[in-house]
C-alpha cells in the first residue's frame, strides 16, 4: 500500500486489519465486542474443528469491467486487475492467498469475453485451460454450475471446491486458508454447502446477511467458531432491516461457499429454476446449448435465498468487499486524518478523502470525504457518498468516455 504524504505533520497508516478488529468478533449476540490485539500475519484460532486434507479447488468469479470504479476500470484494466488494496491486482492477490492450500493449477477463473485477454495476461501462474470464458454474461449461478461441472469432469464429482468473487480484500491469509479447509471438512461430513460468514463491523445494506440457526454441536457454538444451520439468507436488506439482522446475530455473507462439485450441481439443479433447462446440456459437455437454455441470475437470489441445505462457519480472517470507491477507506492504509492515497498527494486541513493519482500531484485543502482520481488526460472529482452509484454520471457522459477515457489502459 502507498501511504499518504501529509501537509501538516507525519502519521502512521491504519490498515483494514485495525479498522475491522473492533467489530470482527463478539457480534453474534448482538453486541460489538472489542478484539484483542492480533499480529498482522496470524490470527488466533478459537476452535479445534477438523480441517480436510482432501484436495480443494477454487472457482473464482472475475467477470465484468467494474463500472463502479470508473474512470480507472477499462476493458484492458478491468476491476479484478486493479491495484486497489495492495501493489498487486485484486485477482492476483486472491490466487496467492489461496496457495498453498489451493495451488494455481486447481484454480478456475470464470470471466467475460471482453476482459479475458487481460485476465490471461495477468494470471501467469494459472493454466490457460483454467480460464473459462463466458460466451455471454451468464450470471454467477450459471458460472458456478459451469465451474463445478469442470471440477467434476477433471477431478471427480465428490471433489471439494470453494466459490468466491475474485476481488475480495482478505487479511490473515493463514486463517483464511484454515477456514476453507474447516468448511471443506464440514461439507464432506454433512453433504451440504457451507457458507463462510463474517461478523459485521457496521450496518451495511449492500451485503447479504446469514441468520444462523441451530448449532451442529452444542459444544462449539458460533461464538467459539462452531458450525450452524442457516435459518435464513437475506440479500441486500434495507439499512433498518440490516440493523435488525445484526442485532439478532446475523453474519455478513462473505461470498465464499464451499461444497463438493456434485453438491453444488445438485443444489443448483433443484433450486435455481433459471438454469434447469440447461443442466442436461452442461452434463453432456455441450456449453453452447447450456448457454442458450438458461437465464441469468446471481447465486444469492437464485440459490441461497431459496433454501438449499446450507451451513455457516464464521471466518476470523479480515474481510471486506471492495465494491465501491468508498470501500477503499476500509481497505487501504490511512493517515491520521483518515486519508487514503495511491500515488502522490498533499493534504492540508483535509480528512477522510481517497486519492488515486496516476498523473501529477494532488493537493487537497479544506475538504472532507472526497474522491479524486487522476489519469493522463482526465481528472475525476466527486464526494465519496456520490461515488457509490456512478450510473447517472456514466449515462450522461459521451459514449467514448464511459468505457475507456484514457484511450488505453494497462
Amino acid at each position: 500500500m502507498v501511504g499518504a504524504r501529509r501537509g501538516a505533520h507525519g502519521g502512521h497508516g491504519v490498515s483494514l486489519r485495525s479498522m475491522m478488529e473492533h467489530g470482527l468478533r463478539g457480534m453474534a449476540g448482538g453486541g460489538a465486542g472489542t478484539a484483542s490485539p492480533v499480529s498482522p500475519s496470524v490470527a488466533p484460532s478459537r476452535t479445534m474443528l477438523p480441517e480436510t486434507d482432501a484436495p480443494l479447488w477454487a472457482i473464482l468469479f472475475a467477470g465484468g469491467i467494474g463500472s463502479r470504479f470508473w474512470p480507472l476500470s477499462t476493458p484492458t484494466r478491468p476491476k479484478p486487475l486493479l491495484r486497489l488494496v495492495s501493489e498487486q491486482p485484486l485477482l492476483v492477490d486472491t490466487v496467492q492467498h489461496l496457495a498453498p492450500a489451493i495451488p494455481a493449477d486447481r484454480v478456475l477463473v470464470l470471466t467475460s469475453r471482453d476482459i479475458a485477454p487481460a485476465i490471461r495476461a495477468a494470471l501467469v501462474t494459472v493454466p490457460e485451460m483454467n480460464i473459462l470464458v463466458e460466451p455471454r454474461p451468464l450470471g454467477t449461478a450459471a458460472a458456478l454450475a459451469w465451474g463445478a461441472q469442470e471440477v467434476a469432469r477433471r477431478a471427480g464429482p465428490h471433489t471439494l471446491c470453494c466459490a468466491m468473487h475474485a476481488d475480495l480484500a482478505v487479511g490473515f491469509p493463514d486463517e483464511f486458508r484454515r477456514v476453507l479447509r474447516r468448511a471443506g471438512a464440514v461439507a464432506e461430513r454433512e453433504d451440504a454447502l457451507v457458507a463462510v460468514g463474517v461478523r459485521p463491523s457496521r450496518v451495511e445494506p449492500a451485503f447479504g446477511y446469514i441468520r444462523p440457526g441451530d448449532p451442529l454441536d452444542e459444544q462449539h457454538a458460533l461464538a467459539d467458531g462452531g458450525v450452524h444451520e442457516v435459518a435464513a439468507f437475506i440479500e441486500k436488506p434495507s439499512e433498518a432491516e440490516a440493523m435488525l439482522h445484526i442485532s439478532a446475530g446475523a453474519l455478513w455473507h462473505s461470498g465464499i461457499l464451499v461444497g463438493t462439485a456434485t453438491g453444488f450441481l445438485t443444489q443448483l439443479d433443484e433450486k435455481t429454476v433459471e438454469l434447469r433447462d440447461g443442466f442436461d446440456a452442461l452434463r453432456a459437455g455441450n456449453l453452447p446449448a447450456f448457454v442458450g437454455s438458461i437465464r441469468s441470475v446471481g447465486i444469492e437470489r437464485g440459490l441461497l435465498e431459496r433454501g438449499p441445505r446450507l451451513l455457516v462457519i464464521p471466518g476470523d480472517f479480515e474481510w471486506d468487499d471492495v465494491g465501491t470507491w468508498a470501500s477503499l477507506r476500509r481497505a487501504r492504509s490511512l493517515d491520521d486524518d483518515g486519508n487514503g492515497v495511491v500515488g502522490s498527494a498533499h493534504f492540508v486541513d483535509a480528512d477522510s478523502n481517497i486519492v488515486h493519482g496516476e498523473a501529477g500531484v494532488v493537493v487537497l485543502y479544506g475538504v472532507s470525504k472526497m474522491l479524486v482520481v487522476t489519469l493522463p488526460g482526465l481528472t475525476f472529482v466527486t464526494p465519496l457518498d456520490r461515488a457509490a452509484d456512478l450510473k447517472p454520471l456514466l449515462d450522461a457522459l459521451p459514449g467514448s468516455m464511459r468505457i475507456d477515457p484514457t484511450g488505453g489502459g494497462g
